[in-house]
């Protein structure tokens, strides 16, 4: 049996290890870099020890429960976007929390999802983080003011609630800056159809980012088309069909990129030594697998969702104040991830 007088700071203390080393080991965060010895001695110390947190003491002391909810509009079935829950989790597990998650559709009407957000408060969550699979603003439930809350990759219409949210602007910069390193003054957009922030935002840098340049962003080559690979596609043959047509081309993510590939392979020119191209999304499955692989830019899934629960678990704990970082989203950063489909246009 556990041995109610011991703690998380003894074990540290015994097995010479910091209290949140013991903590990843305890909770077994994969991400953790701890030697395999390291963590079979803090595994033996605290059986030794008899530690181990009982849980219904804690939630009577503190009034928590230790679980956090998630609701998630389809991110759960969307393999690139389900980083959001492995960050998520991972970094509930390092602070002792546990979640619990309910996946609805992002078509699901206001009512829907506020008996799903009812569903995590009926059972006593803490807290409840709100994600959904591509950033966009989004009208709220009522009932998620209840406790402490925090957005993933999404802003709130009407609302003031704590929110994280990838860099778009940043990210297509980025994406045009590596087209103007490789020596690209024809530079051409793929871009999606759908009105959400990341088709407006990735537009508005592109230009800007070509105009900072000394190049016309005005006048660059725009195509739109549904943001699938199908649409890339027809948006890369109508925009290679232009009378000058770019030689390096930004598309709106990876799957719009795999059209233009698809595109390009048809007009008889070769990625990248005729035409390049960068994505946006990082999307393993495709943009490592395409050949040459895509040069694009990564969302930051992982780090929202493990900001999202870091943060909602402090305010949980007393440690911050939300309504103080709901007067604007917290904006992560898009890097650039190289490969091999940019290169120096011909002469």
């Amino acid at each position: 049996m556990s041995n109610k007088n011991i703690g998380i700071k003894d074990v540290a203390v015994a097995a010479g290890v910091s209290v949140t080393t013991v903590s990843h080991v305890l909770n077994e965060v994969s991400y953790a870099r701890i030697r395999p010895e390291t963590r079979e001695k803090v595994r033996t110390i605290a059986e030794q020890l008899g530690y181990g947190p009982n849980r219904l003491a804690q939630a009577l002391r503190t009034q928590r429960t230790g679980m956090l909810g998630l609701v998630s509009e389809d991110i759960a079935t969307t393999p690139h976007a389900g980083r959001i829950i492995l960050g998520a989790d991972e970094a509930a597990r390092a602070r002792g929390y546990n979640l619990m998650i309910i996946n609805t559709s992002g078509s699901a009407s206001l009512e829907s999802r506020q008996a799903d957000v009812e569903t995590l408060l009926e059972r006593r969550v803490d807290g409840i983080l709100y994600a959904t699979m591509y950033h966009r603003n989004v009208e709220l439930p009522a009932n998620l003011g209840s406790v402490p809350s925090v957005l993933v990759d999404s802003v709130a219409t009407g609302g003031n609630i704590t929110a994280v949210i990838p860099d778009e602007e940043g990210g297509a910069r980025a994406a045009v800056g590596a087209l103007l390193e490789a020596g690209h003054t024809r530079v051409g957009f793929i871009n999606n159809t759908d009105d959400v922030p990341a088709t407006r935002q990735r537009l508005q840098a592109f230009r800007a980012t070509l105009t900072e340049a000394g190049l016309d962003g005005d006048a660059a080559p725009v195509e739109s088309d549904v943001s699938e690979v199908q649409g890339g596609y027809e948006a890369a043959r109508r925009i290679l069909a232009r009378e000058d047509p770019p030689t390096g081309l930004f598309c709106y993510n990876d799957r719009m990129a795999m059209g233009a590939y698809r595109a390009a392979a048809e007009l008889g020119l070769t990625i990248p030594a005729d035409l390049s191209v960068v994505g946006f999304d990082d999307q393993e499955l495709i943009a490592a697998n395409l050949h040459p692989g895509l040069t694009t830019v990564a969302l930051p899934h992982y780090e929202m969702g493990a900001w999202a629960t870091e943060h909602l678990i402090d305010a949980v704990e007393g440690k911050t104040d939300l309504t103080l970082m709901a007067l604007h989203p917290t904006i992560l950063s898009c890097p650039l991830v190289r490969r091999d489909s940019i290169t120096a246009p011909r002469q």
